[in-house]
């Protein structure tokens, strides 16, 4: 592990390893105060310097979190000497039980610490990403020019978070419950039946962490559905497109077409054309308020690639007597 990768947060607050709670506060709301992007508009190094010293904020004002990253700065040093890379699974340094060679990196460690990572799913679970709304954080109407609110700016600031969650078709339309594993503990959450691309599904309590009050503000779930090979949305319907023959086109038929609650019937009309598109009323997705949408079913006329003697003989009889001309139409076009 490169050495450059640990970042020192008792430097970046300019406090020793051993300063007590009330000191961190101290320094942190003195730093603040002078980095904060109300009193340095358009400064990119003291937006970043703020972001900095709030991120160490974070985790040296919670005992826990300070707890692990102390011990991780104990791994980073014995790793550093001993030329350790996260590869090497003959070489792991633990210090109470925590491994941390599990971690890439400071930045792997930390992400988890403060619970905005990204992680894919695997089996059963969803995969979902992590990310700090930016309206609301650390913002706050009543932080003046004069920065004489700071107490209450603090106190009251909470940080909502947005993560993506990815879902099948099946559990979107059926309802699931599914465990996210959020870095500070395991969330069970309950996917009403009927939610689309798009939704949000609110969790109070459960986003990021405000570094100087400890209060958690709400994490917003956007629901994402994996690609299915048959069905899509358009609008609140959904769609499919079913290949249909020639002959099928001309004479009509009944055919069988997939719902998400099995097959059902359709009347394909005499003469139909390659994308119509006919409506099975109540067959489409379902609504978490009850009922349920129509499924649009595009009509394709599959023209086969190859085809046996006898279908060449009646199709050649059929061009020998057929009565309309489709390309009429276009005998007097010009420029």
């Amino acid at each position: 592990m490169s050495s450059t990768e640990f970042k020192d947060y008792y430097a970046i607050l300019g406090v020793g390893k051993t300063a007590s709670a009330d000191e961190i506060k101290k320094q942190f709301r003195k730093l603040a105060l002078k980095y904060h992007p109300d009193r340095n508009p358009g400064d990119q190094a003291a937006e970043a310097k703020f972001k900095e010293i709030s991120e160490a904020y974070e985790v040296l004002s919670d005992t826990e979190k300070r707890t692990k990253y102390d011990r991780f700065g104990q791994y980073w040093e014995q790793g550093a000497k001993t030329s350790y890379t996260s590869s090497n699974t003959n070489s792991k340094v633990d210090f109470n039980t925590t491994d941390f060679s599990q971690y890439g990196n400071f930045e792997e460690f930390i992400n988890e610490l403060l619970g905005r990572f990204s992680t894919p799913g695997t089996g059963n679970s969803p995969s979902y990403s992590y990310q700090t709304s930016n309206k609301n954080s650390y913002t706050n109407s009543n932080f003046n020019t004069n920065f004489q609110d700071f107490n209450n700016y603090s106190a009251g600031t909470t940080k909502s978070s947005e993560a993506s969650i990815t879902l099948t078709f099946a559990e979107a339309f059926r309802g699931t419950v599914k465990h996210l594993n959020l870095g500070s503990g395991t969330v069970k959450v309950t996917i009403p039946a009927g939610v689309k691309p798009g939704t949000r599904i609110r969790l109070a309590g459960k986003g990021q962490q405000n570094a100087y009050n400890q209060q958690r503000g709400d994490l917003y779930l956007n629901v994402q559905l994996s690609p299915h090979s048959f069905f899509d949305f358009e609008g609140e319907n959904l769609v499919c497109e079913v290949p249909i023959t020639p002959d099928e086109a001309v004479l009509g038929s009944a055919i069988s077409i997939p719902t998400p609650d099995g097959a059902v019937n359709m009347k394909v009309p005499p003469g139909i054309r390659s994308g119509q598109v006919l409506r099975l009323k109540g067959k489409g997705w379902s609504s978490p308020k009850g009922g349920r949408s129509d499924q649009l079913v595009r009509i394709i006329i599959a023209t086969p690639k190859e085809i046996s003697p006898k279908e060449r003989e009646y199709y050649e009889k059929i061009r020998e007597v057929r009565s309309e001309n489709p390309r009429d139409s276009l005998k007097n076009i010009s420029l």
